[in-house]
């Protein structure tokens, strides 16, 4: 299949060595240079293209650019694409169609995990292209295909901030490390495994039977699950969900 790729930033580049292996990739951004050091980082030769007038006509266009930027560059696309996948956070199905003509239009929303092939992108739009949409993404990792906007930009809000949160947790667990003793480089290296280990462990199991099955009575894991209760640690948590989610809403 031909894509088309607008805007050649980070989460472009991760499509775009996710998308290479099996698909003919042309890559459309304002400046040449760092367009050609975008097709340089890339496996396999992809045309480029400078934005100015770019014709989508018939296109499969993946639109990557920041979303401040989308009014001046749907500005400068002409013709009706095939279809245009979109991953601009907060820009509704109502201004894609507004902004850039295209018999279909898809929103997709992976995270910063696309970089490594790992990223959870969740989709939504119109479903004649659902099944194209689904193996498109895949290519980056797990995908999810979800029936509204709403539901979409409750994903970005937990799956596209999560690497936010996990972040913190895994910043805060390696500190709680050193504070007791622990050389830095090894309270890393114990919290990488940590996570990499609970990923695999997490879709066989629900993670509150998981909880019960670390926490003895009266043990240590009782201990430190109790400090985190105290401390408000579940709420805060879903609160973050309803900050992001409110954001992205207005």
């Amino acid at each position: 299949m031909k894509l088309t790729i607008v805007g050649p930033g980070k989460m472009a580049l991760a499509l775009a060595k996710g998308l290479e292996k099996e698909h003919e990739l042309t890559i459309v951004g304002r400046d040449g240079e760092r367009l050609l050091h975008f097709a340089g980082q890339l496996s396999r030769h992809a045309k480029t293209a400078l934005l100015d007038k770019y014709d989508i006509e018939g296109e499969r266009v993946i639109l990557c650019v920041k979303p401040h930027a989308f009014k001046e560059t749907a500005a400068l696309l002409r013709g009706k694409a095939d279809t245009l996948y979109s991953v601009l956070a907060g820009c509704d199905l109502k201004t894609l169609k507004k902004g850039i003509k295209a018999g279909h239009h898809i929103r997709a929303m992976p995270n910063l995990a696309a970089q490594l092939f790992a990223s959870m992108t969740t989709l939504t739009g119109d479903s004649g292209r659902r099944e194209e949409a689904l193996e498109l993404f895949s290519s980056i990792g797990s995908v999810l295909w979800v029936e509204t906007e709403k539901e979409l930009d409750i994903a970005t809000a937990l799956a596209g901030s999560g690497p936010a949160y996990l972040a913190l947790i895994a910043e805060a667990l390696t500190d709680g490390g050193v504070k007791e003793g622990l050389k830095r480089s090894d309270a890393t290296k114990l919290v990488e495994g940590l996570f990499e280990g609970f990923a695999k462990l997490l879709p066989h199991t629900h993670p509150a039977l998981l909880k019960d099955a670390v926490m003895s009575p009266a043990g240590t894991t009782a201990a430190g699950y109790t400090a985190l209760e105290k401390r408000g640690t579940r709420a805060a948590f879903i609160e973050a969900i309803t900050e992001a989610y409110t954001v992205i809403k207005h």
